[in-house]
């Protein structure tokens, strides 16, 4: 075997900026995730998550820099580059006239997934999240915790290498992100895809997981928690946190 195969990142992103208008939203961000690897985009309220997000779901061109997803610029082949992605918002988008089914047979057909291999598809990941038995039920029927796990499972429909996941856990009951937050966490792992997750919860945030603090449309931090903690001398990550964005939340 060869040992000097390189892996392609799962997302890439080289110097990018962008504004609105005068305002200056993102600053020269680069950083990757890798395939299996479970990414933590950490940062207040106004840091530029949703900005980020809006670039690489190409909803926003991105004015200078570059978004390559599993190898592919997302500027010079935005279909192809968007095959590989999968997204939970943080607004849901789910359909609550609809059932379970009717939702996953929908999107799936938006991505060209028809027939026995949709019906496949579908009834792996409803498994996989435990749901199957809910797929008559109405969307409206279902709680918030399971609503995520249905978005979950439509977002992974296509076998996408990088699941952009923003704030997900919003507006869910503490057993409900607990279980949300294990979930991810174990779907990276032993499904080898690459998540990339926003959030300003810092109890989110696995010891294992490599993490992007984001203030003021910059990148503050990079790497573990155990890397972040020692490189800025913190006993713990919330306080590195606070040292990082201090004051950032009211720039928004």
């Amino acid at each position: 075997m060869n040992s000097n195969i390189v892996t392609i990142p799962a997302l890439e992103l080289e110097q990018l900026s962008y504004a609105y208008g005068e305002k200056v939203a993102l600053k020269q961000l680069s950083f990757s995730v890798q395939q299996g690897e479970c990414c933590l985009l950490l940062g207040p309220n106004g840091a530029g998550k949703s900005t980020l997000f809006s670039l690489i779901t190409n909803l926003f061109n991105s004015r200078q820099g570059q978004i390559l997803i599993d190898g592919v610029d997302i500027k010079k082949d935005p279909c192809q580059a968007l095959a590989h992605l999968g997204v939970v918002f943080q607004q849901s988008t789910l359909d609550l006239g609809l059932t379970v089914l009717e939702n996953l047979q929908y999107h799936a057909a938006l991505h060209g997934i028809a027939g026995r291999r949709a019906a496949t598809r579908i009834q792996q990941e409803l498994e996989r999240q435990q749901m199957h038995q809910r797929r008559h039920e109405k969307v409206r029927q279902l709680n918030g915790g399971h609503r995520r796990r249905l978005e979950i499972a439509r977002a992974l429909l296509h076998n996408p290498t990088l699941l952009l996941l923003d704030e997900p856990t919003v507006g869910l009951d503490l057993p409900s992100r607990d279980n949300l937050v294990k979930y991810v966490h174990s779907l990276s792992k032993e499904h080898n895809i690459a998540v990339l997750w926003a959030t300003h919860l810092i109890d989110e945030i696995y010891p294992s997981d490599q993490l992007v603090i984001l203030s003021k449309g910059e990148v503050k931090a990079r790497g573990t928690t155990a890397d972040i903690c020692s490189e800025y001398q913190c006993d713990d990550i919330s306080t590195a946190f606070q040292r990082l964005t201090v004051g950032a939340e009211n720039e928004a």
